[in-house]
């Protein structure tokens, strides 16, 4: 059992329980392509652009287009997370512990899947007919970390011109511009943004909204803050932009949850969760990163 369970016995002269400060939750999820599958891997088709011909003559022989084809695989991972309650804590406890263990469960669970996906963003994808082919992510979707710094050129960090930047990458891969768009981004880096844009209005009274929770998109973005995001091999922060088919989370189980009596462990009860999910870049096109200075 936890080791930790103690602090809530009954000296502490307090009923209730808090959870601490913690991302409660998945908040990506709703931001990329989400799929039911079946079996440890899973794989997904993919259909490329093919060229019109022109005809060469009146009478011409129909032509033979190749049509490009290809697949990714996404390799499930299963997730679990137990702990103990014995009966003896219940009687030195004012509170019955079991409901707030599973929802702190829960919340792991939510963020593990968060890390799947900000994983899979430039990860390695896997591709070809049996999965085998690795394929990289496209360092030319990545946004330098001097880009908008002025001269002389600085590291530095959000800014607006980085934006345009990213907007202009899926522009130019002719990403649908109908499709949601998202850029994640951790506190540091929402605040860069704020603190650059004071000096254009016209972008400061719409940050300043988006900060304070009033909006959540901008340039064509929408807006998820996570602490979740890496940093890249200078220390800079990763502030990941995509379209939403560009990632997917591939789920074979969502998280479950499941509270019983364990007889061999004194029949203590047992909060136990599981899942098995998986993700991957879907396309590099749709996928890049913004570095960030995070000074």
């Amino acid at each position: 059992m936890s080791i930790q369970i103690t602090t809530a016995f009954v000296e502490q002269y307090s009923a209730n329980v808090m959870h601490l400060s913690q991302q409660k939750g998945s908040r990506l999820r709703a931001a990329v392509s989400v799929e039911s599958v079946t079996g440890k891997n899973a794989f997904f088709e993919q259909i490329g652009s093919v060229a019109a011909r022109k005809r060469p003559s009146r009478h011409a022989d129909t032509p033979q287009m190749d049509t490009p084809h290809a697949r990714r695989r996404v390799s499930l991972v299963d997730y679990d997370w137990a702990d103990l309650i014995d009966n003896e804590d219940r009687v030195r406890m004012l509170i019955d512990p079991t409901s707030p263990y599973a929802q702190a469960a829960a919340f792991a669970m939510g963020r593990a899947i968060d890390e799947a996906i900000v994983e899979a963003a430039d990860g390695t994808a896997y591709t070809g007919v049996d999965g085998s082919t690795a394929t990289s992510y496209d360092s030319a979707n990545t946004i330098d970390v001097q880009v908008g710094s002025g001269s002389p050129a600085a590291d530095v960090g959000l800014n607006v011109a980085k934006l345009r930047a990213a907007k202009e990458v899926l522009d130019a891969n002719e990403v649908n511009p109908d499709e949601s768009r998202f850029i994640i981004l951790n506190a540091k880096q929402l605040k860069n943004l704020l603190a650059e844009t004071e000096i254009t209005s016209s972008d400061y009274n719409v940050v300043k909204a988006l900060v304070q929770g009033e909006v959540n998109t901008f340039m064509g973005f929408n807006f998820i803050r996570t602490e979740l995001i890496g940093t890249d091999a200078n220390a800079d922060h990763k502030v990941l932009y995509f379209a939403q088919s560009g990632i997917k989370l591939a789920v074979g189980s969502n998280p479950t949850a499941r509270i019983s009596e364990r007889a061999d462990k004194n029949h203590a009860t047992q909060v136990f969760y599981s899942m098995s999910i998986g993700a991957t870049r879907m396309e590099e096109k749709q996928v890049g990163y913004i570095e960030c200075d995070p000074s």
